[in-house]
C-alpha cells in the first residue's frame, strides 16, 4: 500500500505532467503566432496598428464634420418640385396654364404661375417662407406647393 508521502507524490509528479503539456502547447500557439517573427515584429506591428486607428480616427472626425456642413446645405437646398398644368378660363382654352412649386426642407422657396389666354400670358412669381405666401396663392398654386412639399417628406 502507498504511503500518505507517495500518494502526494504521486499526485503532485501527474499535475507537473499536465502542467508540461500545457505549457509545451502554448509555446506552440505562441510559435504559430509568430511565424518567425521576433517579438520586435510583434511589438512594431501592434505600434503600427495604433497608428493606422488614430488616423482612421482622425479621418472619421473630418468625415462627420463634412457630413453635417452637407446635410445643412441640402436642408436649404430645392428638394420638393411639382408642376400642376390647369385651365383657368373654363369656357375657352386648354391646359396651356401652369403652376411650379420648388420648395426646401424647411418649405421655404418660390411658385412661378403662368395664366394663358388667346390674347396674352401673364407670369408671377411668388416667395414662400415656411409653406406660407405673403401673396394669395390661387387653388393650384396651393395644390403645387402641397405636392412638392409632401415630396420631400416621403
Amino acid at each position: 500500500m502507498l504511503t500518505t508521502e507517495q500518494l502526494i507524490s504521486l499526485i503532485l509528479g501527474m499535475l507537473v505532467m499536465v502542467l508540461l503539456v500545457l505549457v509545451i502547447r502554448m509555446e506552440m500557439r505562441f510559435r504559430r503566432f509568430l511565424k518567425g517573427g521576433s517579438g520586435k515584429d510583434l511589438e512594431s506591428y501592434i505600434a503600427w496598428l495604433g497608428k493606422m486607428y488614430k488616423s482612421l480616427d482622425e479621418k472619421h472626425e473630418g468625415m462627420l464634420s463634412s457630413l453635417t456642413v452637407i446635410d445643412n446645405k441640402l436642408k436649404k437646398s430645392v428638394r420638393g418640385v411639382h408642376m400642376l398644368r390647369f385651365n383657368p378660363f373654363q369656357e375657352a382654352g386648354s391646359n396651356q396654364s401652369f403652376a411650379i412649386a420648388l420648395v426646401d426642407e424647411n418649405g421655404d422657396g418660390l411658385i412661378l404661375s403662368s395664366l394663358y389666354s388667346r390674347e396674352r400670358m401673364s407670369i408671377f412669381a411668388k416667395p414662400i417662407v415656411k409653406l406660407e405666401s405673403v401673396h394669395e396663392l390661387s387653388d393650384e398654386e396651393t395644390q403645387a406647393l402641397e405636392e412638392a412639399y409632401g415630396k420631400i417628406k416621403k
